[in-house]
């Protein structure tokens, strides 16, 4: 691989990344010899800096992370104070009410009741401290992440508790929890296999942008 190609692969699992990265992983996510991982990192700071870019690659310990220079904080705390200002969206509020009435409930218990992907509207409701996650359930295959709502959430709906919730017509039809555990367990024995409803990463049911408060 020529160095300019190490760089470019470098720099693309920083960015994709997020956190701190060890720099033997960094080198084998890259394909790359672990030697030269400082010498490709110090080269993409300098074209940063030639190119009076907002990023640069911070050096933690034996481990690197793709960040912003701290003079663009300004910007990007307006950005985030603009996003949470959001009203929320209608994907959102109808997983914030599976979850309020639910909870805890899986991701994939989400996606059983609404019929479609719902991870990047989980993901975007736990940014903005909507949602949390409650430990794991560990009877379910896969062991997946239960999620349950905040306080915020009830500050920002006005409810001194979930015991305020208004009452849901025809709430006996609701998806139960335990029906959903039966039903992957069903499932898992039928395939022989492990199904773990928190494979899915990416939202498909039109969420692609953060919905926020």
């Amino acid at each position: 691989m020529k160095f300019s190609e190490g760089m470019a692969a470098v720099e693309a699992v920083l960015f994709a990344h997020g956190e701190p990265i060890e720099a033997d992983k960094l080198a084998a996510a890259a394909e790359i010899e672990p030697e030269i991982v400082g010498r490709i990192v110090e080269r993409l700071n300098d074209r940063y800096a030639e190119q009076g870019s907002a990023f640069t690659i911070g050096k933690l310990g034996n481990s690197f992370q793709m960040m912003t220079k701290p003079e663009f904080a300004r910007y990007i705390k307006t950005a985030m104070e603009t996003r949470r200002q959001t009203p929320l969206s209608p994907a959102a509020l109808e997983v914030l009410a599976i979850v309020a009435y639910n909870q805890p409930v899986t991701r994939g218990f989400i996606d059983q009741v609404r019929g479609v992907d719902s991870s990047g509207v989980v993901r975007s409701l736990a940014e903005r401290d909507l949602l949390e996650e409650h430990g794991r359930l560990n009877d379910v295959p896969g062991r997946p992440i239960a999620y349950r709502t905040t306080e915020t959430f009830l500050r920002c709906f006005g409810l001194n508790s979930l015991e305020n919730l208004p009452p849901i017509p025809g709430s006996a039809d609701q998806i139960e929890l335990e029906e959903y555990e039966e039903m992957i367990n069903y499932g898992d024995d039928a395939d022989d296999g492990e199904a773990d409803p928190t494979d899915a990463e990416n939202a498909t049911d039109g969420e692609g942008e953060t919905p926020d408060q």
